[in-house]
């Protein structure tokens, strides 16, 4: 029996750069300088996960989209 539930949501957006993967969880870190995005978003959702014993991850391809993955315990 598997010990998490998984999920994924997808875009057909513009896609993030494999560069920017690991650092578009962290607090105030923002892909573009505008003064819509606080840049904690994603910092969040990645709080959540951990507390719930799951991980976070992406798949994407720039000017493809973005597929983002993520596990909870069960």
């Amino acid at each position: 029996m598997k010990s998490h539930y998984k999920f994924s949501i997808k875009d057909n957006g513009i896609g993030i750069d494999k560069k920017y993967h690991d650092k578009i969880f962290k607090i105030f870190h923002s892909l573009k300088k505008s003064k819509d995005s606080s840049g904690i978003g994603l910092s969040i959702v990645k709080k959540i996960v951990d507390l719930h014993e799951g991980e976070i991850w992406l798949d994407s391809e720039p000017n493809i989209g973005t597929t983002f993955y993520f596990t909870l315990k069960k």
